[in-house]
C-alpha cells in the first residue's frame, strides 16, 4: 500500500537513479564559469555525466572544472564557428551563456545588439546543430536552453536581451518538433532574477546610487512585481535542468518552465 498523502518528488528531490542517472552521458554547459552555468555543471557531474565546462573566462571555468573533475574549454561565443566545435559528439547541451546591456532602443549601440544576438542565439544554434547528428544516431539527447522570464515577456531598455531570449525560445521549440522522433527533447528554463555575480553587482551599484540598503534594492526594485520576495538561487535552476535530463522526461519537450517567483502571473 502506498501513502497517497506523501508529496511527489519535485525537480530538486532525489529520485530513482539519482547520483548516477546520467552515467555515460556527455554534457556541454556554456557560461559554466560562474552562476547558473557553474551550478548546472556541478549538478550534471553529480548525476554522473561527463561535463565539458565552457566559458570565455579561463580562470573561472578551469576552477569549476577542477572542482567537479571535468574538462573545460575557453571559448568566446561571439565566434559561432568556435561555438560549433563544443557541440560535437555530446548527449546533453545546456545553452546558458549570456550578456546584458541596458539602454533605450533609440540609443542602443548596434554593434552591442548584434553581439548579444550572436552570443545568445547564433552560437546556441551552432552548438545544437553540431550536436544533433550524434544525438539522432544514438537515439537520445537533451537540449536545455537557459532562457529567462524575458523570453516570455518584455521589459523596457533591454531590447537585445529580450529579443535574444525570445529567439532562443523559438529555436528551442523548432528543435523540439524536428527532434521528437529521434529521442531528443528540447526545453527552456525561464528564471527571473537569479543570485549570480552579475545581479549582485547590479544590486550593489543601485544601493550606492540610491543610498539604500542592498536588501531594499532587491525587494523594491528587482522584485517589485514578484510575489516571492527573494532571488532565485542558481542551484534551483540547476535542479530543474538536471531533472529534465533524467528518467520520465521523454515526453517533456517544446516547453518553457518559468521560475520567476510568480512575476509572470501578473
Amino acid at each position: 500500500m502506498t501513502d497517497s498523502s506523501a508529496p511527489a518528488p519535485g525537480p530538486g528531490d532525489p529520485g530513482p537513479g539519482d547520483g548516477g542517472q546520467l552515467t555515460g552521458r556527455r554534457a556541454v554547459v556554456t557560461g559554466a564559469g560562474s552562476g547558473i552555468g557553474a551550478a548546472v555543471a556541478r549538478g550534471l557531474a553529480a548525476a554522473g555525466a561527463t561535463v565539458l565546462a565552457v566559458d570565455r573566462d579561463a580562470e573561472s571555468v578551469e576552477a569549476v572544472a577542477t572542482e567537479i573533475g571535468s574538462s573545460s574549454a575557453v571559448v568566446d561565443l561571439s565566434d559561432p564557428d568556435a561555438a560549433a566545435q563544443v557541440g560535437e559528439d555530446t548527449d546533453i547541451v545546456v545553452n546558458n551563456a549570456g550578456m546584458q546591456h541596458v539602454a533605450p532602443v533609440h540609443q542602443f549601440p548596434p554593434e552591442t545588439f548584434a553581439r548579444i544576438l550572436t552570443v545568445m542565439v547564433q552560437s546556441p544554434f551552432r552548438i545544437i546543430r553540431a550536436a544533433l547528428p550524434g544525438m539522432y544516431t544514438r537515439g537520445w539527447g537533451r537540449i536545455i536552453n537557459i532562457s529567462s522570464a524575458h523570453g516570455l515577456r518584455a521589459s523596457p531598455f533591454k531590447s537585445a536581451y529580450v529579443t535574444a531570449k525570445h529567439g532562443l525560445e523559438g529555436l528551442s521549440k523548432t528543435v523540439a518538433l524536428e527532434a521528437a522522433t529521434h529521442g531528443v527533447t528540447s526545453n527552456c528554463v525561464c528564471p527571473g532574477y537569479v543570485r549570480t555575480p552579475l545581479v549582485e553587482q547590479q544590486v550593489a551599484e543601485q544601493a550606492v546610487q540610491h543610498r539604500v540598503p542592498r536588501e531594499q534594492v532587491i525587494e523594491d526594485v528587482l522584485l517589485a512585481r514578484t510575489p516571492v520576495k527573494r532571488l532565485v538561487e542558481p542551484d534551483e535552476v540547476a535542479a530543474l535542468a538536471v531533472w529534465l535530463c533524467g528518467p520520465g522526461t521523454s515526453s517533456i519537450t517544446g516547453s518553457s518552465f518559468p521560475m520567476d517567483g510568480g512575476w509572470g502571473a501578473h
